[in-house]
């Protein structure tokens, strides 16, 4: 069920996304040449403690996870692109990192992704991120007040297909509020004018990924971490966002903080 927030509603949600926000910037610092994903992930967990939020990432046990996730944020390393569980590695130079963190605050939930090299980058690794942050900035963009969803993932797709990649519509968007994950489901690619409304007072996550030469994925032994079915390389932003009146407003926007 879709569910609409009012204006104070969204206000609520705020602190949430500026939480999240400060976690991505904390743990991006923290991951240098050397540091154990699972280090990260202690980062963030403590991060929590100190103010009284709640991981939605611990105990989530959804079909395709092989049990409940058991960390508090997600670290996929290279041709890992989404739902990377922290395990004992070290960062090597030029290792492409996605982290993915969404948390509760005050009974509200955001989420967000960033992507980056540690250390020495690829050329192409900093095409594929950028491909995939310009394919969110659109996104965004197309997320007016009386448009449709379809705007928003036509707007992502334009991005990514023009860019030369191709993309996989397994897993996408989708609506957050009082849990993580509910509708709508906001898929990355699709047909302007269709789908659902943009009414003020939706909120969802846009979730660009794209691997280097491949749509096709794999799940890793770890029974949570998805790769691409060639290896190539691949990178995730997202935002959690509000429709409003005025436009989209972007919750867990991270311009305000020093990255």
């Amino acid at each position: 069920m879709i569910e609409l927030r009012t204006p104070a509603e969204i206000e609520q949600m705020k602190p949430a996304g500026a939480f999240v926000a400060q976690v991505l910037t904390t743990v991006r610092e923290a991951a240098t040449v050397g540091v154990d994903l699972l280090r990260l992930d202690a980062i963030a967990a403590e991060m929590i403690r100190k103010a009284g939020a709640k991981s939605t990432y611990v105990d989530y046990h959804p079909s395709f996870g092989a049990m409940p996730f058991g960390k508090v944020i997600c670290t996929s390393v290279n041709d890992a692109v989404l739902h990377g569980l922290p395990h004992a590695y070290r960062l090597k130079d030029g290792d492409l990192l996605t982290l993915d963190f969404a948390c509760e605050v005050d009974g509200w939930v955001a989420d967000s992704a960033v992507s980056f090299v540690v250390g020495t980058p690829r050329e192409a690794d900093l095409t594929i991120i950028e491909t995939t942050e310009r394919a969110l900035d659109a996104a965004i963009a197309a997320a007016q007040p009386g448009g449709r969803m379809g705007d928003v993932s036509a707007a992502i797709g334009e991005v990514c297909h023009a860019a030369g990649y191709s993309v996989n519509l397994d897993f996408g968007g989708h609506g957050v509020g009082r849990t993580m994950h509910g509708d709508p489901h906001v898929p990355n690619d699709g047909r302007a004018g269709r789908g659902v409304h943009l009414r003020p007072g939706l909120v969802f996550a846009i979730e660009p990924w794209l691997m280097e030469t491949t749509d096709r994925i794999f799940t890793d032994p770890d029974g949570w971490t998805l790769r691409s079915a060639d290896g190539s390389r691949a990178a995730h932003s997202e935002h959690t966002i509000a429709i409003t009146e005025d436009g989209p407003l972007i919750l867990t926007a991270r311009d305000s903080l020093v990255e």
